[in-house]
């Protein structure tokens, strides 16, 4: 594979002299109109130590606005990252709409170390592969162009590098005892990152291979085939050769898709089979209540204590519930490590960004909770509805969600859904009491009427969501909600059956 980078390949004075000037300008051209465009590019560095992957991202600075620019380099996580799922961090640092963000030692560089000082099996390296096809694919399936780039040198050519970096006192410092560590190794990363390149170089992402002994070689052909893959993927994304503007935060709210199609709602749903008549007696209430929140107390000072971490998300119709059953969750939770996050339609910030960054941003750390008052949910549920998303955006975000779920399920947190049930005539019920409550009186809009005309629409896209989504490590609770007490009831003792089961595991 690394064969055709290691011809050294080499650009004189005069040569680059007479390209890099035009090239330069081109690049910057292109970045000022990429800051119009709604999307952002990824440019990953990886390669072998000394091959220019430092002084390349510095010279890009040079050459563009570093305004528009992100970068970021990774080392060992911090402990704030370590008690969250691997590629947390990464999500919170990928740049927004319009902008460029470099990243050095990023999510290739653990999998490769692991594969080649720790010994992982082919099996163990292929699914951290396939982790890194995922979020790629869910970055580059939302617009995101990824242009990834793994600078080359050859065995010799790499001493060489390091024994010149030692001989020079200002640079010196750049050559560490691990690096000639590696170097002895140089045969294994080689292997290890010929299977990382063969199994994720794909069209959206291919990666180019370059040679990095020459400094105005490498230079050249990294700026010339990022302002290719730039170019390209404008067109790409514009279709009509015309570049697609980046809505402006006023326009953002009222964004539809006019050929958006889905399904009617079948006669027959999940949501249909339900008992709505399950009831919990209002003298039996008050004590079942304080059972379960002493119930939960206790088991989440055991999980805070097992670093054991729990999401716990709430879907359901308006006028459902849902903040009342999370208000009877609060009472069994310490609020130092707990927090509420209320998800509402995007802010122009989050609309900047893939739909899933808002939710990564709230990640607790390990042994907190983090409720969502509405989730992720949204992208397959009222964008998909009211046109928000276009079907192929809500159809590939099944599977984006259930590995985003499987991420925190790995790193010991338990996944908690619910949707809140109640039925059409309930609903009317509960609006018409809104309206004469002046304390309720601000949660009912005219959106939540209009709402009632999609019924069928959102029970169909409901049931979907639940057949494609509900998975053996994070499962939907369906919770019948025509009956408050009863559904505060269940929505407590889900809690808890979850955090039993998952103490359970370290018994076992």
């Amino acid at each position: 594979m690394f064969d055709t980078a290691e011809l050294d390949r080499k650009v004189s004075k005069e040569d680059y002299a007479e390209k890099a000037p035009p090239l330069r300008q081109e690049l910057l051209e292109t970045q000022i109109a990429l800051t119009k465009l709604n999307f952002p590019v990824i440019v990953l560095f990886g390669g072998v130590d000394g091959a220019g992957k430092s002084e390349t991202i510095n010279l890009l600075h040079e050459w563009l606005d570093p305004r528009w620019l992100v970068a970021r380099a990774y080392g060992k996580p911090t402990d704030e990252a370590a008690q969250r799922p691997p590629f947390w961090r990464y999500w919170r640092d990928l740049p927004p709409h319009g902008r460029i963000g470099f990243f050095l030692s990023a999510w290739y560089s653990d999998p490769i170390l692991n594969r080649v000082h720790n010994g992982t099996s082919d099996a163990e390296f292929d699914e951290e592969l396939d982790q890194i096809l995922n979020f790629e694919k869910a970055l580059t399936d939302d617009g995101v162009l990824i242009v990834k780039f793994w600078m080359h040198l050859g065995r010799d050519a790499q001493k060489e590098r390091f024994q010149q970096l030692e001989e020079d006192p200002l640079t010196s410092w750049r050559v560490k005892e691990k690096d000639w560590e590696n170097w002895e190794k140089y045969d294994d990363f080689t292997e290890a990152t010929e299977r990382a390149i063969t199994k994720t170089s794909r069209g959206e992402s291919p990666w180019h291979i370059v040679e990095g002994a020459d400094e105005r070689y490498r230079t050249l052909s990294v700026a010339g085939t990022l302002l290719e893959r730039i170019r390209r993927h404008k067109r790409q994304m514009s279709g009509s050769g015309e570049p697609p503007q980046a809505p402006s935060p006023a326009q953002s709210e009222s964004i539809r898709v006019s050929d958006l199609s889905y399904n009617p709602s079948p006669e027959v749903t999940i949501l249909s089979q339900l008992d709505m008549t399950l009831s919990v007696p209002k003298a039996d209430y008050s004590a079942r209540l304080e059972e379960l929140q002493g119930r939960l107390s206790q088991l989440s000072r055991q999980a805070q204590d097992a670093s054991i971490s729990t999401v716990i998300a709430f879907e359901g119709w308006d006028a459902a519930g849902k903040g009342g059953a999370i208000r009877r969750i609060i009472p069994g939770l310490d609020s130092r490590l707990s927090q509420v996050i209320p998800i509402m339609k995007p802010s122009p910030e989050e609309f900047s960004y893939h739909y899933l960054w808002r939710f990564w941003r709230h990640i607790p750390m390990a042994g907190r909770v983090t409720i969502f008052d509405r989730s992720w949910y949204g992208r397959v549920l009222v964008e998909r509805v009211e046109g928000f998303a276009t079907e192929g955006e809500w159809m590939r975000a099944y599977a984006e969600i259930n590995d985003f779920e499987a991420q925190l399920v790995r790193n010991r947190t338990v996944v908690l859904k619910f949707w809140m049930n109640i039925t059409k005539e309930e609903q009317g019920q509960r609006f018409e009491r809104r309206k004469k409550l002046p304390h309720k009186q601000w949660k009912l809009t005219e959106e939540d009427w209009r709402n009632r005309e999609q019924w069928d629409a959102y029970e169909a896209a409901v049931n979907e969501m639940i057949e494609r989504t509900s998975t053996f490590r994070a499962r939907w609770t369906l919770v019948e909600a025509n009956d408050k007490r009863y559904a505060r009831i269940k929505v407590l003792e889900t809690v808890c059956e979850g955090l039993e089961k998952e103490l359970a595991k370290l018994e076992s």
